[in-house]
C-alpha cells in the first residue's frame, strides 16, 4: 500500500512540473517536445514550460521583456521564436543556458540595443534573426559567442549607422548577411575579406558613398561559375544608396553585373545617371588644393598655437600635419588636429618652433603647404626667489643702464619696476626703459602670489608706462615682472626680455564690515519708519472711536455737531446784578435741538456753515 502510494505521488508531481503551459499546445513527438504558444496575448514568459523542451514558440503576444529564469535550465532547446512581440529589454545572460540553441528569431520587437552579455551562451548559434527592430547600437562584444558558428545575420530595418565590423569580418561560416535599410554611411576596407562562404550581401537603402574595394565582390559578377562549394557566386544588393561616382568606385563600375537601376547621387553633373550607364572615363577624381592656410604664426612660449589648412577635393581630401622634427601628428594630451583641418597646440614650448607641414591627400594626389612658428621665450619665475629666470637676449639697455667701457662697470642701475597705491584688490605698476632700448612692440606682466602657484599674464601696448592690476587677492604676497617685446634686427626673431621685476603685499580687505554696518542702519531706518506708520494708524483709531461715543444716539447729536464745528469755549462769569434770562419756551425734543442747532449756526456766522457743508 505504502509503494502504491508513492508511485502516485511521484507520477502526480511529474504531471505537475510537466504540464503544459495554459493556452499552449505541446506536441511529444518521438523524443521531441515542441511547445506552440503564438497569439495567446502572452505578457510574460510562461514560467511552467517544459524544461525538456525542443522547440519553443511564443511569437505575435505580448511580452515585454526576457529575464534570466525564462529560460533556465533548458539545455535542449534548438529552436526559439519571440517575433512581433514588444520585447524592448533583453536581461544579461537570460540565454545562458541555451547552449543547443540553433535558431533565435527575435524580429518585429522593440529592441533599440544590443549589450556585450545579452547573447552570452549561445555557443551552437546558427540564426540570428533581427530585422524590424528599433537597433541603433550593437557593442563590439555582443556577438563573441557565435562568431564562428552563425551562419544566417538578419539585421535589416533598424537603425544602425554603425556595426562591429571587425566581429563580423571574424564570420568566417557566415552565408547570409542582410543589412538593409539602415543609415549605414561607412564599412571599413576589408570587412568581408574572410567573408569566402558569404553568398548573399544586402545593402540597399543605405546611405553608403562608395564601397570598398574587396575581392569578395568579383564573385557578384554575372556568369561566374563557382569551381568549389567554398567559392560561390555573390548576391549583392546596393541600390538605394547615395553613390558618390568618382574614381573610387571604378572598381564596381567595371564588374560585368545585372543593371539593379542603381543611380548616382553626385557628383553635380552625373547625379541622377544610372551607374552601370555612366562611362568609365566620367568616373574622375580631382587633386587636392590647398586653398587657405596659416603663413606665419607668432605666440607666446606656453600659449595655444592654431596653424589653419584648408584643402578642396575630390573625394574631400584627409589633412595630415608633419612637425619640424618629421613627426606625423596626430590627436594627443597636447595636440588636437580637427575635421576642417585646423592644428590646435595646446601649450607651445620651444621646442616647436620651426616649419609645420600640412599635407591634403585623397585618391587623385596630394598638395602640401609650409607654416613658420615662432615661439616667444618667456622667463619664468624660479620657485621661491621671486628673481626671473630668462633666456638669452641682446636687449640689454631695457635691463639695466649700466655699460661696459674699457672694463669699467658704470654704476648700479636704477629700480625702473615700482608699485605705487597697493590696495586689498588693485596695485599701480610704473616703469620706465633707457632711452637707446629698441623699439619695443609690447610690454607683458607675469606675476603669481603666495596663495597658489598660478602664474598670470598680462599684456600691455608698448606706449603705456603704467598699468593698474586688478582682482588682486587680499593679504598677499606677489612677486611681478615687466616683460619687453621687441624685434632683433640681427635674427629678425621677436626676442623677449626683463625689464625689471618688484615684490608687493596687498592690503588686508574689510568690506564685509563696512557692508554689515550699511546693512544694519538701513534695517534700523527701516524699523524706525515702520513704526511712525503704525504709531499714526493707531491715533487715527482713537480719535475715529471717541468721535463715535460722542455721536452714538440721538440725544447727543446737536452736542456732537456743536463739538466738531465748534469746540466749546469757557463762558465767562454773568456779571453782577444781571437777572437771569428768561427761560425759552419748551419745545418737544427734536425740534429744541434744531432750533438750538440754528441758533448756534447763526452765531458762528459763514464760517460755520462752510465748514458743515463742506
Amino acid at each position: 500500500m505504502e509503494k502504491l502510494l508513492c508511485n502516485l505521488l511521484v507520477i502526480g508531481m511529474a504531471v505537475t512540473v510537466y504540464a503544459c503551459p495554459k493556452y499552449c499546445v505541446c506536441q511529444n513527438l518521438s523524443e521531441s517536445l515542441g511547445t506552440l504558444c503564438p497569439s495567446k496575448g502572452l505578457l510574460f514568459v510562461p514560467p511552467n514550460i517544459d524544461r525538456r523542451t525542443v522547440e519553443l514558440r511564443l511569437g505575435g503576444n505580448f511580452i515585454l521583456s526576457i529575464n534570466r529564469q525564462d529560460f533556465g535550465n533548458m539545455t535542449g532547446l534548438v529552436d526559439l521564436t519571440l517575433s512581433r512581440n514588444t520585447i524592448d529589454y533583453i536581461q544579461p545572460y537570460s540565454f545562458a543556458d541555451l547552449e543547443s540553441l540553433r535558431s533565435l528569431h527575435l524580429d518585429s520587437n522593440r529592441l533599440t540595443r544590443i549589450g556585450s552579455n545579452d547573447f552570452r551562451g549561445l555557443l551552437n548559434l546558427q540564426h540570428l534573426i533581427l530585422n524590424n527592430n528599433q537597433l541603433n547600437s550593437i557593442l563590439d562584444e555582443a556577438f563573441d559567442d557565435f562568431l564562428l558558428t552563425l551562419e544566417d545575420l538578419d539585421l535589416s530595418y533598424n537603425n544602425l549607422v554603425s556595426l562591429p565590423w571587425e566581429a563580423l569580418g571574424k564570420m568566417i561560416n557566415l552565408h547570409t548577411l542582410s543589412l538593409d535599410h539602415n543609415l549605414i554611411d561607412y564599412i571599413p576596407e576589408g570587412t568581408f575579406t574572410d567573408l569566402l562562404k558569404l553568398a548573399r550581401l544586402d545593402l540597399v537603402s543605405n546611405r553608403l558613398q562608395k564601397l570598398p574595394p574587396d575581392p569578395i565582390f568579383a564573385r557578384s559578377e554575372t556568369f561566374v561559375l563557382s569551381t568549389t562549394p567554398y567559392f560561390a557566386p555573390l548576391s549583392l544588393s546596393i541600390g538605394g544608396n547615395p553613390l558618390h561616382c568618382n574614381c573610387e568606385l571604378l572598381w564596381l563600375r567595371r564588374l560585368s553585373r545585372e543593371d539593379d537601376m542603381e543611380t548616382c547621387a553626385s557628383p553635380s553633373h552625373l547625379k541622377g545617371r544610372y551607374f552601370w550607364y555612366v562611362p568609365e572615363e566620367e568616373f574622375v577624381c580631382e587633386q587636392p588644393l590647398i586653398t587657405q592656410h596659416s603663413h606665419k604664426v607668432l605666440v607666446l612660449e606656453g600659449q595655444t598655437a592654431t596653424l589653419r589648412c584648408k584643402a578642396i577635393g575630390d573625394p574631400k581630401p584627409v589633412i595630415h600635419w608633419v612637425a619640424p622634427d618629421d613627426r606625423i601628428l596626430g590627436n594627443s594630451s597636447r595636440t588636437v588636429i580637427y575635421d576642417n583641418g585646423t592644428l590646435d597646440i595646446l601649450i607651445t614650448t620651444s621646442k616647436d618652433y620651426g616649419t609645420f607641414t600640412c599635407i591634403a591627400a585623397n585618391a587623385a594626389g596630394e598638395s602640401t603647404a609650409s607654416i613658420e612658428l615662432s615661439i616667444v621665450q618667456l622667463p619664468h619665475l624660479s620657485n621661491g626667489t621671486g628673481r626671473a629666470v630668462q633666456p638669452g637676449s641682446r636687449l640689454s639697455d631695457i635691463t639695466s643702464s649700466s655699460k661696459t667701457y674699457r672694463g669699467e662697470t658704470m654704476s648700479k642701475p636704477e629700480k625702473v619696476v615700482k608699485v605705487y597705491d597697493v590696495t586689498a584688490s588693485t596695485a599701480l605698476v610704473k616703469w620706465s626703459v633707457g632711452r637707446s632700448a629698441p623699439k619695443v612692440k609690447m610690454y607683458q606682466f607675469q606675476y603669481n602670489s603666495s596663495t597658489d602657484e598660478v602664474l598670470v599674464y598680462r599684456m600691455i601696448p608698448a606706449s603705456n608706462k603704467a598699468f593698474v592690476v586688478k582682482n588682486l587677492v587680499p593679504s598677499s604676497n606677489y612677486d611681478l615682472c615687466v616683460l619687453a617685446i621687441w624685434d632683433d634686427t640681427l635674427t629678425t626673431l621677436t626676442a623677449t626680455n626683463v625689464v625689471g621685476c618688484v615684490r608687493f603685499t596687498t592690503s588686508e580687505d574689510y568690506t564685509q564690515c563696512k557692508s554689515f554696518h550699511s546693512q544694519f542702519l538701513g534695517g534700523t531706518m527701516i524699523l524706525i519708519i515702520g513704526g511712525i506708520i503704525v504709531a499714526s494708524l493707531l491715533v487715527f483709531i482713537i480719535i475715529l472711536t471717541i468721535k463715535y461715543k460722542l455721536c452714538n444716539g440721538q440725544e447727543n447729536e446737536e452736542m456732537c455737531l456743536i463739538v466738531l464745528i465748534h469746540p466749546p469755549s469757557h463762558p465767562s462769569p454773568p456779571a453782577p446784578n444781571t437777572p437771569p434770562s428768561p427761560t425759552p419756551p419748551s419745545h418737544p425734543p427734536i425740534m429744541d435741538g434744531m432750533a438750538g442747532l440754528d441758533a448756534n449756526l447763526s452765531s458762528l456766522g459763514p464760517r460755520a456753515e462752510f465748514s458743515i457743508q463742506f
